[in-house]
């Protein structure tokens, strides 16, 4: 079965949930704005419209309602959780310098740098507002070492910026902290509002890892093989943007003395040319490289779904392992 032949558990959310993401929505919206500062609103009102899938609120969502938990805090910490990734969203993009995201315009080209790196903290500040509103210190901690994490992976990130030598290793640990970690504590705060034991906090703890890793590598694989209709950017932005990713790490590792002149030229010396994505495309296609990244992938998948197994089976659960499943099937 092929990425378009397997449906998209988000176009067939379970009811509680696409309720509660209304409320998520209503919340975020009315808490993102400033009766003081009209700018930020208009910035936020720009980042939250450009739609999303919102797949992190909702693994915080799933794990409480999987749980049977019929309160609001769930409601609280999943709309911190989307201030969160908006947050960092704004700051990559300022990082990145990004023009584009979800096919519009990214606040830092509408407005300036230091506007979008100001509203970013911001919406941190809101989320640790809702987070202290659940009174929930357990959860105020999962969140608040997560965003020290994703700082950390975002700092060695840059750190390693165009250097050829990147490893794998090293690769890893940053989308641990600068994907998977937020997937992780967005589960893992669900069952913590829920009242969840240690062994399914755990659990949730591994799916959101699991799931995190296994995203970002297809995502990373998707910017070499996708469609920009479905990707909302252009293709091979890594490649432009000089980000090695999995794909691009790989093919250095195991490229002959003309192709790591190719990789320094268009990676550490900045000098692309005409055609140079289209080579990129055509080495990782001779080593097979993307289709060994998708196979790996799906193992994250694998250990992501097989973290529930113990959980309780009803309509979350499959929802979950459905998510699991499409995140490796996907092709935007």
């Amino acid at each position: 079965m092929t990425s378009q032949e397997f449906n998209n558990p988000l176009n067939d959310l379970p009811s509680q949930i696409a309720t509660d993401l209304q409320s998520v929505g209503m919340l975020i919206r009315d808490r993102a704005g400033s009766e003081t500062v009209a700018r930020i609103h208009k910035v936020t009102e720009h980042l939250f419209g450009g739609g999303g899938k919102r797949v992190r609120p909702m693994l915080t969502l799933c794990a409480a309602r999987m749980l049977d938990y019929e309160g609001i805090g769930h409601i609280q910490l999943a709309a911190a959780v989307e201030y969160v990734h908006t947050a960092t969203l704004a700051h990559d993009d300022v990082v990145d310098q990004s023009r584009q995201r979800r096919g519009r315009p990214t606040a830092q080209s509408l407005w300036n740098n230091k506007t979008s790196v100001l509203v970013g903290d911001f919406l941190f500040a809101r989320s640790f507002q809702l987070m202290v509103a659940t009174e929930s210190i357990r959860a105020l901690a999962i969140l608040a070492d997560t965003s020290a994490v994703i700082s950390e992976a975002e700092v060695l990130q840059l750190m390693t910026q165009r250097q050829l030598n990147l490893d794998e290793s090293t690769y890893f640990q940053i989308i641990h902290g600068k994907t998977a970690a937020l997937f992780s504590a967005a589960a893992q705060v669900g069952a913590v509002i829920a009242g969840g034991s240690q062994l399914q906090v755990k659990a949730f703890e591994s799916y959101g890892t699991a799931l995190g890793v296994g995203y970002q590598m297809m995502d990373d694989m998707l910017d070499y093989s996708g469609t920009e209709a479905k990707l909302g950017k252009r293709i091979g932005d890594d490649f432009r943007d000089m980000k090695l990713t999995l794909p691009a790490i790989r093919a250095v590792s195991s490229s002959s003395r003309d192709e790591r002149e190719f990789w320094k030229r268009a990676f550490v010396l900045g000098d692309q040319r005409d055609g140079d994505f289209e080579a990129a495309m055509e080495i990782l296609a001779a080593r097979g490289i993307l289709e060994q990244i998708h196979e790996e992938a799906s193992g994250w998948s694998v250990k992501a779904k097989a973290s529930l197994c113990e959980m309780p089976d009803n309509t979350f659960n499959s929802f979950l392992m459905q998510l699991a499943e499409f995140s490796v099937r996907r092709s935007h």
